[in-house]
């Protein structure tokens, strides 16, 4: 802060320019800076609920450590994160409470927003979602003809789909496997069909997950999915009541969807969707694995939150996460991130992250409406396990772009099977390994190489990853997971000082397409749009002519 409490924009800041500075003399490479520190190993480490983190391999000395560090001080990410957990408005735009944490707080805490305490709400829900959960799973709930529920499908689109189609594959091996669990997402028709070709109507529930019980993309498929179930029921609307359940706050709605608005599950305005898969939202997950578990995944979500609430700057695991992820995107030029998974069940975690992390820091302005001034937001992307050996690592090893990478590991699997889990293992310390030091010109010769194939076969090294561990993928391990990614969301915005909780950038094209699907179904609809628009508009009419 200057003399008059006024923040300088980023890239003027006292601990920016120092960053600068401190970038401009980094020549060390992470094969010097491991020679000149042979314990370097054990100095860049951290641990917290269940996970460690090595962060040996990441082109940083403890000087880099410190000015990052004060760079956190100086945009107050400790008091935008106090602000968080205790219910500020810190969605400014939308003047909402952020408290995605209030959804895993313990019965006992106090969580207060506009002066009420939002934890006997949560827990009144959380409460609800049991005892239907465990109707369906003792099958004393049952379909409309009076069969057992055998299968359940999910529709929703965005943080009503990706959070739950996550922790149903993470979870899968803690599911009850005479229930299965799907997930239509797409407006597109084949989504739906595909997903409900094979089944019985009679045997299926539908979780119909929207807050305003209005996107288009959901209701869309909500009812072309009542239409499927009453064809089974001959038209029968009372079968709606007992194959369909709500996640919305619009009652009204829900009712007119024919739906008992005692099956419908509430959340409330300060969950953002892609925050909210420990509110209502995770009801599928709840059915799959049983309200137990989902209490211990909610444990692991709580102890996560906790480390980032108390733990000290310097060993807190998102904050450490989040300024790594800004010292490459800004110092670096880096521009993007790689999730890479070794473990088959979280073969959705990097497509979870996508959402997470773009649409809350995929912003160009700050809370103030002024240009942020540096790069924000990585894209993040990745696949599961050794699958990226053979494919996008030849350019993380030997591309001219730099790639930070997340390598995420346990030791132990869901599945022991021979020698598996020891090799899949060994590939993640040995990437890992690859990456940071690589293998020179000389260590190429020496391997009998001839000449014309050396500079091919020379790895530069000095590409930086982190080693996520934890013992075994667990509910809680999997809560734990999932909120340290959050929070590092959290700390990389709070940097750039954008708000993290909107999402403006999805409204456009949403509010076009309303304008445009009209002039796709009739044909002598005036074309008011760009000559590109139109042209392909005339197009598609003329290709769905008989």
């Amino acid at each position: 802060m200057t003399e008059h409490g006024v923040r300088p924009a980023l890239r003027d800041s006292p601990a920016w320019v120092a960053l600068e500075r401190h970038r401009t003399g980094f020549t060390a490479t992470l094969r010097q800076l491991f020679e000149a520190d042979p314990s370097r190993g054990t100095t860049f480490r951290a641990a917290a609920a269940g996970l460690y983190l090595d962060y040996a391999k990441n082109l940083v000395t403890t000087e880099t450590l410190t000015l990052l560090v004060e760079l956190a001080i100086e945009r107050d990410v400790a008091s935008h994160r106090d602000a968080m957990f205790q219910g500020g408005q810190i969605n400014s735009t939308e003047q909402r409470a952020v408290l995605h944490t209030a959804l895993r707080a313990a019965a006992d805490e106090s969580v207060t927003v506009d002066g009420i305490d939002v934890v006997p709400q949560v827990h009144a829900v959380l409460g609800q979602m049991a005892d239907f959960a465990r109707q369906v799973r003792d099958g004393s709930w049952v379909g409309h003809s009076g069969k057992r529920i055998t299968h359940v499908i999910n529709i929703g689109i965005g943080g009503s789909d990706l959070g739950p189609v996550l922790a149903y594959r993470a979870l899968r091996a803690f599911s009850d496997r005479n229930l299965i669990v799907r997930f239509v997402s797409n407006v597109d028709a084949t989504d739906l069909v595909e997903s409900t070709r094979d089944l019985v109507p009679e045997t299926t529930l539908f979780i119909v997950a929207s807050k305003t019980f209005g996107t288009i993309e959901t209701m869309t498929n909500a009812e072309s999915a009542r239409t499927w179930l009453l064809a089974a029921y001959g038209g029968d609307s009372a079968a709606v009541a007992k194959h369909f359940v709500a996640v919305s706050t619009n009652k009204q709605r829900v009712v007119d969807f024919g739906i008992d608005p005692v099956n419908m599950f509430g959340f409330w305005d300060w969950v953002g969707g892609r925050y909210s898969m420990a509110s209502a939202i995770g009801l599928s997950t709840m059915i799959a694995i049983g309200p137990e578990r989902f209490s211990d995944l909610l444990s692991g979500f709580r102890s996560m939150d906790q480390h980032f609430r108390t733990a000290p700057l310097a060993e807190n695991l998102p904050v450490l996460l989040g300024l790594l992820t800004v010292w490459y995107v800004d110092f670096f030029g880096a521009q993007s991130v790689a999730i890479l998974p070794y473990e088959q069940y979280l073969d959705r975690f990097p497509a979870y992250l996508q959402q997470l992390a773009m649409e809350s820091n995929g912003k160009s302005v700050t809370l103030a409406g002024d240009s942020v001034g540096v790069a924000t937001s990585p894209v993040y992307w990745g696949e599961p396990g050794t699958n990226g050996q053979h494919s996008f690592h030849q350019l993380l090893h030997q591309g001219s772009l730099l790639v930070p990478v997340d390598f995420i590991a346990f030791a132990r699997s869901a599945n022991p099977l021979g020698g598996h889990h020891d090799i899949l293992v060994s590939n993640v310390f040995a990437q890992a390994q690859a990456l940071a030091f690589g293998r020179t010109a000389d260590e190429v010769r020496a391997l009998g190489t001839i000449e014309e194939l050396v500079a091919h076969r020379v790895m530069p090294g000095n590409r930086p990853s982190n080693v996520i561990m934890a013992d075994e993928l667990t509910p809680f391990t999997l809560g734990a997971l999932i909120s340290l990614y959050e929070h590092n969301v959290f700390v990389q915005g709070a940097i750039w000082g954008v708000n993290s909780f909107d999402q403006w950038g999805v409204e456009l094209g949403k509010e076009l397409a309303t304008e445009i699907l009209p002039l796709l179904t009739s044909p002598h609809a005036s074309l008011k749009v760009d000559s590109s628009t139109a042209e392909l508009v005339r197009r598609y009419r003329d290709s769905r002519q008989p």
